[in-house]
């Protein structure tokens, strides 16, 4: 801990220094102004938006902002419920403008979502509306449930909270909260079992997302990032949210001459309505809580400091009695029964603390300091035994005995046994610079990041089918006498053979030092706006002594005329060091020599708005390629990734994706999502099988998110979710990889909520009764509407004589793992 210390100590005097000697010059203009509404009141909370800065109205419509100073300047003017509204200026240097803006109501009077914006059009990631989380429908409501319906991401299972993102992994993607890099625990390996998110949806002030592309100033991941801010708050609120999964509750404060804000927040989440609609009937205690507060306070006007802590406890108990599973096909109906014993039982907790350090010198120059720690300790105990027995049903429709068993293929029974420990310290500090000059905007930063990580990884199986133990071991020598008869003599094992057996401890202890600069900017080319970032990062590990020098850049064109473009193209190398999930081989053994994953990320983008209804829709699509070499391969078994601890193959993923968003019920947006992609591996031990697809490989995903009202009565309304994806790839436990590839069944899913809106923001209600509140609205969601049985992975059961190796007619059978069946919800959202 020592070290530890001593090289925060240094980083953050470096830091100082740097800070301390950089003396740069710009040209800056100020507006400032006040909004309101048409009746003359001041409007708070409009956002401001000019030259990728913003800021917000006070309490009394008034706002003021430093921007750079230069010609053909819009500034935007955005309020949800309100017609957007915006104005050109040239800005000169050292001169403040002063403007009154007034916004009009929408003739629906509902939130409306700006359809157009401008500041994720010419930056790198796309912007997503914090208001589009109250409608959302399913069983993730969070942001990760917004993400998903994004093009280019997938997820398979209702229960998690994980992503994919155009062919990568859960560890692929990066998510940060205030500029901290978030972490999630190492040993969950079923839905069911995360929990609550860190991002709590309560505290968003702004979501940030980008697939593939993205910025320097972003870590060393391979597939996405996403970006969350934390809101501030301008006054005394609270925020209650009921439903039959859980609750939260949200209290917004401010003091000390509003130098002072307060964001706090607990949740509670338990996932027995979900895990009620499984086949396997258990008494499920899952207890999920959590609790945040983020504080900030202004010494200065130009210094803030601010705090973000968190501490999270998912607990997830269950004794199983009994599981049954029909499956199988037409011509062969296939029934599963287990019966039960024993118990699972895991317990993951996380503590997380920032404090950070916000200093604006001049008004020039912004500057930031964070130092940050993370700890998880998890336990995951279980001891199953079950006894199964596999069916054959009679499928004769014209049968007496239809859907009945016809006859027992096989029996038998298997244990499951795991006292796995983990505890994992993650230390960081960082610091982070902008300046805004006249002819662009530069940023920089260093950081330096601790691992220690502890592990105690013991879990094995064993499978018993009608009394062979597997796999089963015995020998059969055959000899022949001088007459010619044949003999056979038979070798039993001694001792038990288990179907799989680890044992192993581990102890890692790591040190990593990044860095980043940048620079962007904008200048005229042939009638039309260019915009480009270009940027380095550097990473350097001394567990395996390895430094990466990391190029990024990104272009956007906007040609002038009539028609609304913008051209994408971004090129850069997206490496990503080995946490200690890769780290760790199936067996528990830990490879310290590890090398980076490479991704050379090429990405070509045409974003562009067009009139449909009389309403502006935008449209986006993007073509990406990206080179992968000294790849980790994986197996993916429901969240659970176990990797090879070894760079043993190359690869590519490449696609094509496309949304469309807008107003398709005018005053409200929804958009509609597409993608073809594919990503594939070639095994350097075994490069004659050509490119095989990668556990998360998947052909085809598309996804709607939308929402309506009744045109007479707004106050009701509905949102609506769908999902499809084409089946990922899987082989049996214990197989060889071979050009032979089977396929999970697509995931299909429709989620739907129906609201009432009792009271809205700015608005009487024509219920006395809730005029004191400043919102309210209560729902019913339906969970899986369809109620389509969608399969996460499979059990396999083998018959008996798949006990013999000698016998040719055994069997193994996949038996599928379902998730959640069509379930009703009731949430209710009081906020004062």
């Amino acid at each position: 801990m020592r070290s530890i210390l001593s090289w925060r100590s240094s980083l953050l005097t470096l830091v100082l220094l740097l800070g301390g000697i950089v003396r740069l010059f710009a040209q800056t203009a100020i507006i400032s102004g006040t909004v309101t509404n048409q009746e003359g009141r001041p409007l708070e909370l409009v956002e401001v938006y000019c030259r990728g800065f913003i800021t917000y109205t006070s309490a009394d419509g008034k706002y003021r902002l430093e921007v750079p100073a230069m010609k053909n300047s819009w500034i935007y003017f955005y309020l949800f419920g309100y017609r957007k509204d915006s104005l050109k200026v040239d800005l000169q240097s050292n001169k403040e403008y002063n403007f009154k803006t007034t916004l009009k109501l929408l003739a629906e009077e509902l939130d409306e979502v700006q359809v157009v914006e401008e500041k994720s059009r010419i930056t790198n990631t796309t912007v997503i509306d914090v208001k589009a989380l109250d409608m959302l429908a399913g069983p993730v409501t969070g942001v990760e449930g917004l993400i998903r319906l994004l093009p280019g991401v997938t997820l398979r299972n209702e229960m998690s909270s994980q992503y994919n993102v155009r062919g990568g992994n859960f560890d692929e993607n990066l998510v940060y909260v205030n500029g901290i890099e978030i972490y999630r625990p190492f040993l969950v390996r079923n839905g069911q079992q995360e929990g609550l998110s860190f991002i709590n949806p309560d505290m968003v002030g702004n979501i940030e997302f980008s697939a593939g592309g993205f910025d320097a100033r972003y870590g060393d991941r391979m597939a996405s990032v996403l970006d969350i801010t934390y809101r501030k708050p301008e006054k005394f609120g609270l925020r209650s949210e009921a439903s039959l999964m859980g609750g939260s509750l949200t209290i917004d404060a401010i003091g000390l001459k509003n130098r002072f804000t307060a964001l706090s927040s607990i949740r509670y989440r338990t996932n027995e309505l979900l895990l009620g609609s499984l086949d396997t009937d258990a008494d499920f205690r899952p207890r999920f809580t959590d609790a945040q507060v983020y504080l900030t306070y202004s010494l200065t006007d130009r210094l803030e400091l601010s705090f973000l802590g968190n501490y999270s406890r998912n607990i997830y108990k269950v004794i199983p009695s009994i599981r049954t599973t029909n499956f199988g096909t037409v011509q062969q109906s296939l029934r599963l029964t287990v019966f039960f014993d024993g118990m699972e039982n895991y317990d993951f907790i996380t503590r997380f603390s920032a404090l950070s350090a916000d200093y604006r010198p001049n008004k020039k120059l912004t500057m930031r300091w964070a130092v940050s720690a993370f700890q998880t300790t998890e336990q995951e105990y279980f001891d199953i035994v079950g006894a199964y027995r596999l069916a054959e049903l009679d499928n004769n429709l014209g049968s007496d005995q239809f859907g009945d068993i016809r006859f027992i293929r096989g029996v038998g029974g298997f244990q499951n046994y795991a006292r796995n420990l983990l505890d994992a310290i993650v230390v960081n500090a960082q610091y982070t610079s902008t300046y805004v000059g006249n002819r662009g905007t530069w940023g920089w930063g260093l950081r330096w990041q601790a691992e220690d990580i502890i592990d105690r990884y013991k879990e094995w199986e064993t499978i018993d089918s009608a009394g062979y133990n597997l796999p089963h071991f015995r020998r059969y020598i055959f000899r022949a006498d001088t007459l010619g008869n044949v003999f056979v003599d038979t070798v039993e094992p001694k001792g038990l053979f288990l179907y799989e057996s680890f044992d192993t401890r581990a102890s890692v202890f790591s040190q990593r030092f990044m860095g980043y600069g940048e620079y962007s900017s904008n200048l005229k080319l042939l009638n039309g706006d260019l915009y480009y970032t270009a940027g380095i990062r550097f990473n350097y590990w001394d567990l395996n002594d390895q430094l990466l020098i990391i190029p990024r850049f990104t272009v956007k064109y906007k040609p002038s005329g009539p028609k609304n473009r913008i051209f994408r193209l971004s090129l850069g190398a997206y490496h990503q060091p080995a946490f200690y999930r890769e780290m760790r081989d199936i067996t528990g053994n830990v490879n310290t020599r590890l090398r980076a994953q490479e991704s050379y990320h090429l990405v070509a983008g045409l974003d562009q708005v067009v009139t449909l209804w009389d309403r502006p829709f935008r449209i986006v699509t993007e073509y990406y390629f990206k080179f992968l070499r000294n790849l980790v391969t994986y197996e993916l078994e429901n969240v659970r990734l176990r990797y090879s601890a070894r760079n043993d193959a190359d690869g590519f993923a490449t696609g094509l994706d496309f949304r469309i968003n807008g107003q398709f019920v005018k005053g409200i947006e929804s958009w509609f999502s597409a993608s073809l992609m594919t990503v594939r591996e070639r095994l350097k031990d075994n490069p004659q099988l050509g490119y095989l697809p990668r556990p998360t490989d998947q052909l085809f995903n598309a996804s709607i998110y939308f929402q309506d009202y009744l045109p007479k009565d707004p106050t009701w309304r509905v949102g609506l979710t769908l999902s499809f994806g084409t089946g990922i790839p899987f082989n049996p436990p214990q197989f060889e990889r071979t050009a032979t590839t089977y396929r999970i069944p697509p995931y299909r899913r429709v989620d739907i909520a129906f609201y009432k809106v009792l009271k809205e923001e700015g608005k009487p209600s024509k219920y006395r009764a809730f005029n004191v509140l400043k919102s309210a609205w209560a729902g019913v969601e339906v969970f899986n509407l369809f109620g389509i049985r969608n399969t996460i992975s499979y059990l396999w059961i083998k018959d008996i004589n798949a006990a013999n190796p000698d016998l040719t007619t055994g069997r193994q059978f996949g038996v599928p793992n379902y998730l959640t069946n069509r379930l009703i919800n009731v949430k209710v959202v009081v906020r004062i």
